[in-house]
């Protein structure tokens, strides 16, 4: 009997700015967030893989300039962009990931391309755009990543003479645009997880960092068990928030141990790790997650979070707030 697929995104969490705030502006992320997932459940609708519609999805979240991964991705205090991402399928338990890579148009990509085509796991660095370039993975000029906003945040954050992320750099940028999350609580990270038609899991998450960081910084995005794992026993998750609560306390396996190991349902799991030991932490932030049978759960502990989700033969749900559908 095939499962029932289904695909979950997020494109980061934090506290709601509703001030300034036109129906327009909320439409742009809900607009973007309803295709992306929508493009990664008609793959999965055609018997794709849970793989490659955590890839496509990332992929697009990527390309996207709202969001703090890829094209959107937030700037050094060198001036440079430097990228982590993270793939994992729940059939194998294989991964790739990748972290302070620069120039690469898909990150998420690049950690598939660890995965798939090298012993290790995690590669970073020159050494890790060197075997991306051997293997065809599409780079661009720093122009291509270059946003007026993001530059913006840059200079404010240097001007303040802090190492912030993406969510307090924001909160220094004057704008005619404001983002339906608060930018001065909003932690900048993109992820996706589904299931596919063959019983099989799989997540994928990908981030540029903080703003004005110190080059060589990496958080947890590309950390299995942190912010990225899947395991087709358990479930498949994708984290965004606090870095360090969230590698300090391998929240993503917490999830899957308490599933395994204590027969708790994949909600169970995720809301005691998002509500109460996340916090304990000063952790900040949420999770997107699948389970085998197809549950799905987005709990965070901020305001709000970017969200949508799809599943074979109904319509995508997209929210941003707290109280949303």
């Amino acid at each position: 009997m095939s499962a029932r697929a289904a695909i979950a995104i997020h494109g980061g969490a934090g506290t709601i700015l509703r001030s300034n705030l036109t129906a327009e502006q909320e439409g742009r992320y809900l607009h973007a967030l309803q295709a992306i997932v929508t493009a990664g459940n008609d793959l999965l609708a055609q018997g794709g893989s849970a793989l490659d519609a955590v890839s496509l999805a990332v992929s697009l979240l990527e390309d996207c300039p709202l969001f703090n991964a890829g094209k959107g991705a937030v700037f050094t205090n060198a001036g440079t962009m430097e990228m982590d991402a993270a793939i994992m399928d729940g059939k194998t338990r294989r991964a790739g990931a990748v972290a302070c890579i620069q120039h690469v148009r898909n990150p998420v990509q690049a950690a598939r391309a660890v995965m798939e085509h090298s012993p290790h796991v995690l590669m970073v660095g020159k050494g890790a755009e060197e075997f991306l370039r051997k293997h065809g993975l599409q780079f661009e000029d720093q122009s291509y990543f270059y946003t007026e906003e993001r530059h913006a945040q840059l200079q404010r954050a240097s001007q303040e003479s802090g190492v912030l992320l993406d969510h307090d750099a924001a909160s220094l940028l004057t704008t005619t645009e404001p983002a339906p999350l608060d930018p001065d609580k909003k932690f900048g990270t993109v992820g996706a997880v589904a299931l596919d038609v063959h019983g099989n899991l799989a997540a994928a998450t990908s981030t540029g960092g903080m703003t004005n960081k110190l080059p060589g910084r990496v958080g947890d995005t590309p950390m299995l068990g942190a912010g990225c794992y899947a395991d087709n026993q358990t479930a498949a998750l994708s984290a965004t928030g606090t870095g360090e609560a969230f590698m300090r306390s391998l929240a993503l396996h917490d999830i899957a141990a308490q599933m395994q190991y204590l027969g708790l349902s994949l909600e169970q799991a995720a809301n005691n790790v998002v509500m109460n030991k996340l916090p304990l932490y000063e952790g900040q932030g949420g999770i997107i997650g699948i389970d085998r049978l197809g549950n799905i759960v987005l709990p965070f502990n901020t305001e709000g979070m970017y969200r949508a989700y799809q599943r074979t033969g109904e319509e995508a749900f997209a929210a941003i707030y707290a109280k949303s559908g």
